[in-house]
């Protein structure tokens, strides 16, 4: 006999069934054993009688989270017993046989709750328990209906999905970089992407136009609550494109995502206002200001644009660097004074923001296409010709080498769909994570590796 998931049992009233999956609770009345089963799709009442010998006597030794197989009758519950508060809450499994796939030690925990009273600990370091929670099941779903929707959205508009390396070259790019030892040429070191930004462009060089990517990123920072040392963007970059194109897409995007997979919530304004760097540090402190209406609201998201930022900021010792990254462009009527390096702290770049409920979930830019236009905002940063030359040279080189005009944007899709949830902080949304240390309890990670391995990799600590 076929498996029938627990979701489509309404449609099998009557027949005989084989089910798959997890003993949620179990209620010994004597009797009558009762046990609520689920499986990917869903739960269901079940029911263990006397008459069913074999199946009664196993059924009054299962146990929460024992994983089982079950041959059962689908049967329509009375009147007075339907719940109609449950998807399954109009029928009932009367057991015919039960075959224990699986013993389960005690739970570390309860998993019938939402799971915030439980410490956090606890929970990541079981986590494949903790995951089994039915908001946690949501979240992780939803998260996947939100990227499949993102790229069949894209991809219908003819962008490509390409993925990009996760082993490169460290570069300046803000954040420090995760770094990874070669094996066979010692002393030399790959580093993991902070985000796709070189290859992306280099994609555009290479005349791919439209890319995007559900990309890995890597930041190694300092422990801050709410971040993870990897990361997941939604990130893209189009070709023959100014900023209007770039921001009128992915305001389409997110409207329409909202209304597809959360349309419960509501979008406070439409089209989405645009407020100047300047503006809103003037009025809100903030270049993420929360401009809802009504902040007690928690179905209502209030999407901005900031726009207009400043293209470099002074150092602590007295230099410039990039205010957002250094592959940015001028605003045009600014391009002049970046090419003379004059009144650089008054040039405004093409950085464009995208905040939701005072979070900011995503920036991107037109990119300096032209080789020398990048080469003067380093030289502004105070980068040597030879600094430049080892840690952009090919980037110069590929510009030079017939490069479109091209912009993007990535945002963050862990901040995005923990705001759609509700979710207090991004690891509710994410499978695996890890602790504001940036500590694996499940995996018990970082951890110390083999001499021998370090030996391997001429590393000695």
């Amino acid at each position: 006999m076929e498996r029938t998931y627990i979701g489509d049992l309404i449609q099998k009233v009557g027949e005989e069934v084989k089910i798959n999956g997890w003993v949620d609770v179990r209620r010994d009345h004597g009797k009558l054993i009762f046990l609520d089963i689920r499986d990917a799709s869903g739960k269901v009442q079940a029911v263990a009688l006397p008459n069913h010998a074999e199946a009664h006597e196993i059924s009054s030794k299962l146990r929460p989270e024992w994983v089982i197989e079950a041959t059962a009758k689908v049967n329509k519950r009375p009147e007075r017993m339907i719940n109609k508060n449950e998807p399954n809450g109009e029928i009932e499994l009367e057991f015919l046989s039960v075959t224990v796939l699986n013993e389960a030690s005690t739970p570390p925990f309860d998993i019938s709750g939402d799971g915030m009273e439980i410490g956090e600990d606890n929970r990541l370091k079981y986590r494949y328990v903790d995951l089994r929670r039915a908001r946690l099941q949501k979240n992780i779903r939803t998260r996947s209906a939100i990227t499949t929707f993102i790229r069949n959205f894209l991809s219908d508009k003819k962008f490509v999905e390409i993925e990009t390396p996760i082993l490169t070259k460290s570069t300046p790019e803000g954040a420090r970089d995760y770094v990874v030892p070669s094996r066979l040429y010692h002393g030399k070191f790959y580093a993991l992407p902070q985000s796709p930004q070189q290859y992306k462009q280099l994609l555009m060089a290479s005349g791919f136009e439209k890319y995007f990517q559900i990309a890995r990123c890597f930041r190694d920072e300092d422990t801050r609550g709410d971040r993870q040392p990897e990361f997941t963007q939604m990130d893209l970059e189009m070709s023959f494109v100014n900023r209007e194109d770039v921001m009128a897409l992915i305001e389409a995007l997110l409207i329409e995502l909202v209304e597809t997979i959360s349309p419960e919530k509501k979008i406070q304004e439409k089209p989405f206002p645009r407020i100047s760097y300047k503006d809103a540090m003037e009025k809100y402190k903030t270049d993420r200001p929360d401009i809802r209406k009504d902040k007690e609201d928690k179905d209502l998201l209030a999407f901005c644009w900031v726009i207009d930022f400043p293209f470099f900021e002074k150092t602590d010792e007295g230099g410039w660097t990039f205010t957002h990254n250094p592959f940015s462009r001028a605003v045009p009527e600014h391009e002049e004074a970046l090419m003379k390096k004059e009144d650089v702290g008054k040039i405004l770049t093409t950085q464009y923001d995208i905040v939701l409920n005072g979070f900011e979930i995503g920036g991107g830019s037109i990119r300096n296409h032209k080789p020398e236009a990048l080469e003067k905002v380093f030289e502004i940063m105070g980068f040597t010709t030879e600094r430049i030359k080892t840690n952009f040279g090919h980037m110069l080189e590929a510009l030079g080498s017939g490069t479109p005009s091209h912009g993007g944007i990535a945002f963050g899709l862990d901040r995005l769909v923990t705001l759609l949830l509700n979710e207090p902080n991004i690891r509710e949304v994410i499978a695996f994570p890890k602790t504001g240390e940036g500590r694996d309890l499940m995996m018990n990670s970082p951890s110390e590796i083999e001499p021998k391995q370090l030996k391997e990799l001429g590393i000695k600590i």
